[in-house]
């Protein structure tokens, strides 16, 4: 008994040294950043922000588009059975003054992440973008918004903006069918919900 009051003694008189010290000097978390490749801007880096700047990187240095022909953070937006759902997609990418190809851009696997950039190519706009694509700045898989089929693998099978220009010159550009609209709403809403839980946890 003797010994355990002697360490509660001890214990006592620690506590009463920290509150003397004062109350430890908060730790600021500290926000990395990096320079956004289309603005020239400081922006966070979070989440897969480094994945897309190589995206737009590529798409401009490599495959032959303008600044101008590329949007980030477009808004999508709708109601689910009177819930109204508000998200982005990554990156949309025109050619011949048309949106054709919606980007998401993923620092993991993009097995995962293919579904998802189909459906947000879907809903971006009032029509569909024919091509989806889901990429990590390395590799990408390039996809079919009609059949939700792949149509090729590697980050050089995007198309450059002469090839995506030629292929859908005379496509023309049609919105969902209603009958699958709510559907395709669901489906993206599920994974936009994933992903903001994922950065909730981070």
């Amino acid at each position: 008994m003797k010994n355990v009051c002697h360490r509660f003694k001890q214990f006592e008189e620690k506590l009463k040294s920290m509150d003397e010290k004062g109350p430890a000097p908060s730790v600021e978390k500290q926000v990395c950043t990096l320079i956004d490749y289309l603005t020239g801007k400081e922006i966070a880096d979070i989440g897969a922000e480094a994945n897309r700047q190589a995206v737009l990187r590529f798409l401009v240095e490599e495959k032959g588009y303008a600044r101008e022909d590329i949007e980030t953070n477009v808004p999508i937006a709708f109601e689910v059975k009177g819930e109204p759902c508000r998200s982005r997609a990554d990156v949309v990418v025109s050619a011949g003054g048309r949106r054709l190809i919606a980007i998401k851009c993923a620092a993991g696997s993009l097995g995962s992440r293919e579904r998802e950039a189909i459906s947000a190519a879907r809903l971006v706009d009032t029509c569909r973008l024919p091509l989806a694509v889901a990429s990590d700045g390395q590799t990408a898989v390039v996809l079919d918004t009609r059949t939700g089929k792949k149509i090729s693998k590697g980050i050089d099978s995007i198309p450059s903006k002469a090839e995506l220009a030629s292929r859908f010159a005379d496509a023309s550009l049609e919105p969902l069918p209603e009958n699958k609209l709510e559907r395709e709403r669901l489906v993206f809403r599920t994974y936009d919900s994933m992903n903001v839980n994922v950065a909730t946890e981070k």
